[in-house]
């Protein structure tokens, strides 16, 4: 579903700031795969799904996504194979516009629009479905402002916006680092839940070595815009932190220094 060839980027290229964020990088997500990606700062994590979504070209390389060749498509072309969900609740949606508005643009991206009704009765009752299942008491307030929900609901939100048209691909960009742990845990699960339940590929990264090893069935750990460890299977159900971390250290010849990753419950 995702195929990444030998893929750089290099930021500030020829002078003192030159940053080689993704270097030489090859990556393959296979239909269904659930893959969470670890790393320390500056690791190449998030340029990695940036790199996928268009937000820039990579130096060299290829990106492909179901076998199309999206190297050179712009950002807004690429948008109908995608589904994101960025760290921010705040992104991703439109706080001035209601819950049922905002799930309603999400389910015309990339169609025809013509005159009518903004959205039909019969569209406002599967939202209302849609809605309850997330078990948060939305469906009761789907004229609600978005913007006046909690962290937690808004990315739920985000999360049902992000699947509602069966993407090829669902990016999820350290979406629940802005939430506290309750939340973020039940925020997990549902992910979980929507992953499994319409067999969407996912790349999600993590700060968090519990969540990268309990979430997905694969885990890819990068350091210096390379992927150096990829474990799944039974070896990824074998793992735990310090087997991480013992891994990381023989891989990248250091320790792993990330206070953030290793300290987070």
């Amino acid at each position: 579903m995702l195929e990444l060839k030998n893929v750089t980027k290099i930021f500030n290229g020829g002078t003192c700031n030159e940053k080689v964020a993704l270097n030489d990088l090859s990556l393959t997500l296979n239909d269904g795969d659930f893959v969470t990606v670890i790393g320390g700062n500056g690791a190449g994590k998030s340029t990695v799904l940036n790199a996928i979504a268009g937000v820039w070209k990579p130096d060299t390389g290829k990106i492909l996504i179901d076998g199309e060749d999206v190297t050179n498509m712009p950002e807004h072309k690429r948008a109908k194979y995608l589904g994101r969900v960025f760290q921010d609740p705040r992104l991703g949606t439109a706080g001035n516009m209601n819950i049922d508005e905002n799930l309603a643009l999400a389910a015309r991206r990339g169609k025809r629009r013509g005159l009518g009704w903004g959205i039909t009765k019969k569209e406002r009752e599967h939202y209302r479905e849609l809605l309850a299942e997330l078990n948060l008491g939305l469906e009761s307030r789907i004229t609600t402002k978005i913007g006046v929900l909690s962290g937690g609901q808004r990315q739920a939100v985000t999360l049902l916006m992000a699947s509602l048209q069966q993407p090829k691909l669902l990016l999820l960009d350290e979406h629940t680092a802005a939430l506290d742990p309750k939340t973020a845990a039940k925020v997990l699960e549902l992910t979980d839940r929507i992953v499994r339940e319409n067999k969407l590929t996912a790349l999600m990264v993590t700060h968090n070595m519990r969540d990268a090893i309990a979430y997905g069935n694969r885990l890819i750990m990068m350091h210096n815009g390379r992927i150096i460890l990829d474990i799944s299977g039974e070896d990824k159900k074998q793992l735990t932190v310090e087997l991480l971390l013992k891994q990381f250290n023989v891989a990248a010849g250091e320790t792993f220094d990330n206070d953030r990753a290793l300290l987070t419950d």
